[in-house]
C-alpha cells in the first residue's frame, strides 16, 4: 500500500513587524497588512529593545516603525537596525510631522516616511516600494526634497528646528517634555556633559538667551507638534 505525504504548503508572504506603541494602531495596521495576499504581519512590539529581540527571532522582511515609541526612540531603533542588520528595511509610519522628521528618519536608516493622518490603504503601496529597495514619501514631500537638492538650499518659512542634528532634536523633543539633563543622559545612552553641549549647541541655532527660554521654546514646540 502506497504511503501518503505531506507536503507543506510554502507561505511566500513577506513578513512585517510592527513596532508602535499604540496597541489601537497596530490593531488597524495589521489588520490592512493582513488582508493582502503577498503580505503578513509576524509580530507585534512597543519599544526598542523588544523589537531588536523580535528581529533576531522572527526574521521580518521589513519593519514598520513608529518615531515615538515607549520609553525609547524610534530613530535610535533604526540607527540600531542599520548597523546590526543592514539589509532589513524600514518603514516609518508616524503621525509626527515629515516635513521635519523624514530627511531625519533616513539618515538613521529608514527608506519610507508615511504619517498616520494620510489614508492608511497607502501602506501596502509603501511596503511594497521599500522592499523593493525604493524610497517611499509623499508626493509633497518628494517635491520637496527634490526642490532642496536642485536649489541646494531650504525654504526661509521652515521652521528653525530643521537646523538641528539629529541628536539635537532627540534632546529637544525630550526637554518639551520636561526631561531633566540627567533623564535625557540615561535615556540617549549619553553622558551629562554631552547632553549639556547639545543644549547650549540647540539655544545657538534656535537663538535663545537660557535654560528657562529653551525650556519654554521646546515644550510650546512638543505641544503643537507632537501628536498624543
Amino acid at each position: 500500500m502506497a504511503q501518503t505525504k505531506q507536503t507543506a504548503v510554502k507561505d511566500n508572504r513577506k513578513r512585517v513587524l510592527l513596532v508602535d506603541d499604540h496597541a489601537v494602531v497596530r490593531f488597524g495596521i495589521a489588520q490592512l497588512i493582513n488582508r493582502q495576499t503577498d503580505l503578513v504581519v509576524c509580530g507585534e512590539e512597543e519599544d526598542a529593545s523588544k523589537a531588536l529581540t523580535a528581529i533576531e527571532t522572527l526574521k521580518p522582511d521589513l519593519v514598520i516603525a513608529d518615531i515615538s515609541l515607549k520609553d525609547s526612540s524610534g530613530l535610535e531603533l533604526m540607527r540600531n537596525i542599520k548597523a546590526s542588520h543592514s539589509g532589513l528595511p524600514v518603514l516609518v509610519v508616524s503621525a509626527h510631522d515629515e516635513n521635519i522628521y523624514a530627511e531625519i528618519a533616513f539618515r538613521a536608516g529608514a527608506l519610507g516616511y508615511l504619517m498616520k493622518q494620510s489614508a492608511l490603504e497607502q501602506i501596502p503601496t509603501a511596503i511594497r516600494r521599500v522592499l523593493a529597495g525604493n524610497i517611499y514619501v509623499s508626493d509633497a514631500m518628494a517635491a520637496r526634497m527634490l526642490q532642496q537638492q536642485v536649489r541646494g538650499q531650504t525654504n526661509i518659512n521652515e521652521s528653525p528646528v530643521k537646523s538641528l542634528s539629529d541628536r539635537e532634536l532627540e534632546v529637544f523633543q525630550l526637554l518639551g517634555r520636561w526631561k531633566k539633563t540627567k533623564e535625557i543622559a540615561a535615556e540617549l545612552h549619553l553622558s551629562v556633559k554631552t547632553v549639556e553641549y547639545y543644549r547650549e549647541q540647540i539655544k545657538k541655532k534656535l537663538n535663545l538667551k537660557g535654560a528657562s527660554e529653551l525650556t519654554q521654546y521646546a515644550t510650546s514646540w512638543v505641544e503643537r507638534e507632537t501628536p498624543t
